[in-house]
Order: structure tokens, then sequence, then C-alpha cells
């Protein structure tokens, strides 16, 4: 992702290195006053509609990292800890500004060692263990929980005839319309080789609830049939593919887990060129849900 002028962002691209596991600290008005738990890695999602016309140049499409925030007691001021907190900063792409205790603008979510954690959580007297942390969900339930709006938005839209918000809804599960178009084009398995259409799932390469239009989401090169692992680990970003068709396993897959997976098989189908058609897609997939 970049910024308006095309520059990378650093704060940015930490949206992507974040996951499961990883502490927040929320930042605003001075001060410090949530903690939270990554619950999943990022996801590919639209622009919330609550922003209004907050953010008009930002792109309608971004990141949402699944974060669980935690129901304790923070207030913590940066500037009443200055002494002790600006030795832990980071020297580059620092949330807060080691002189004044200012927040830095444009420091969207930014890196920091745990000891700037621990200080919060000692200033505000507070100590966390396993019972502050709640159940665990993955950032398919968050997407889920996003189609679910993004759904209920097609079915609100008079400006869409009822076959068209059947075969939208349709789409979203990988059935209908959608599924038929992209059997024409992909109808074998590119990770396992597998042909037989009952074991396979279409899969949206641009992610459902991502598409700008209804062409989107019903278009047959917008999709890949997969096995029910290699979608789910297509879904996740642990996967992804080159324009020549060459596969990709992001560093968050092990050798181990893939080996185990059968994604190492010396039977998987050799690569073949992706359809022109598809690579805008297949750059979306790379660039927003692919996982280094």
């Amino acid at each position: 992702m970049t910024e308006a002028n095309g520059a990378r962002s650093q704060f940015y691209d930490n949206m992507r290195r974040a996951g499961p596991g990883d502490l927040v600290l929320s930042y605003a008005d001075g001060r410090v006053g949530r903690i939270g738990i990554v619950a999943d890695f990022a996801i590919s999602a639209p622009k919330p509609t609550e922003f209004g016309s907050i953010g008009t140049y930002w792109s309608d499409t971004g990141w949402l990292l699944p974060i669980h925030w935690i129901d304790v007691p923070l207030a913590v001021s940066p500037k009443a800890i200055l002494d002790r907190l600006a030795p832990l900063l980071p020297a580059t792409y620092s949330p807060i500004q080691a002189k004044t205790g200012n927040g830095n603008q444009k420091a969207y979510l930014a890196a920091v060692d745990r000891a700037v954690i621990d200080l919060v959580l000692e200033a505000a007297n507070v100590r966390l263990d396993g019972r502050s942390f709640p159940a665990v969900v993955t950032a398919r339930d968050f997407g889920t929980a996003l189609d679910d709006i993004v759904e209920e938005r097609i079915q609100q839209d008079g400006t869409l005839d009822q076959t068209v918000r059947e075969q939208l809804s349709r789409a979203r599960r990988g059935q209908g319309l959608f599924r038929e178009r992209v059997l024409d084009v992909e109808p074998i398995c590119r990770v396992t080789g597998v042909a037989i259409p009952t074991l396979l799932i279409a899969s949206h390469i641009k992610p459902w609830r991502a598409c700008q239009t209804a062409h989107e989401r019903l278009d047959g090169f917008n999709g890949l049939m997969l096995t029910p692992h290699a979608d789910f680990l297509f879904d996740r970003g642990l996967l992804g593919f080159e324009d020549d068709g060459r596969l990709l396993f992001s560093s968050k897959l092990s050798d181990d887990n893939a080996t185990r997976l059968g994604l190492h098989s010396g039977r998987r189908p050799p690569p073949s060129p992706m359809q022109p058609r598809a690579r805008p897609y297949f750059q979306h997939h790379r660039a927003s849900v692919f996982i280094p």
C-alpha cells in the first residue's frame, strides 16, 4: 500500500507484518487509552462507510487488522513518562516524538519493543494474564462479518435487479453464475491438479468483499477452482501466484506445514501463464492479500 503521492509507507507495511499474538497500543488525544491483541493476519477489506468524506484520497480497499481490544483501564500520557519512554522509542518510524512526547503524524501503525508496552502497563498499574485475553477469533470470522455487511448493502441497492442481487449473493459462496464462469476459465486446481468439479471450490482472486462492481464479483477471470485446503490458504494470503503461474509461498507458512499439506509434492501441475484478463486480479491479490 502507498500514500497519496505513491510513496511507500512503513506504517502501512506494518499492517502486513503484524501477526497473531502481537500486542497493540492505541494512542489518541495525547494518551494511550487501550491495549489489544492481534487475532490474525490483516485481510483485504473495503473502506468503512463510517469514514464518510474523510480520506477521500484513500483507496476504496485496504487492510483490516483483526484486533481484540482488552477491557482494562489505560490513560497514560507519554509526556508523563517521557524520561523513561524516550530511550525505548525506535530511532525511525516512531509513534511518539522522543523530545516532546507528542504523537507523530502519519504514524498509523508503528513497531515498538515489548519494553514500551511493559512501561505503559506499569504506568497504568495494569497487569495482564491469560484471563485478560479473549477467545481466539480468526481473520475468517472478521471476513465473514465484513461480507455480511457488504451483502446487506447489495440487497438494499435499488439500482440492481433481484436476479443480479441473487447471483451476487451466490457468488460470495462460490456458487451460481460465478462458479460456472470460473469453471470455463480455470477448470483445474493449479495447486493440486485436481480436476473433478465436485471436489473444487470457486474462489475469488480479488476478495468478494473488496470488489467494487457487480462485474468484478461475477467475473470468471476473477476466480480459481481450488481444493478446499488450497482455497483456505489462498484466501488467507498464505499462497499466491505470479502472472506466469508460479506458486508463491508466504513466509508465514512453514516448509514443514506446506509439506504436510502436500504442497511440495512433485505431482503439482507445471505452472502456466495466467489469462491476461485475470492478471489485474492477481496483482491485487499479491499487493493486498498475499503475505510476503
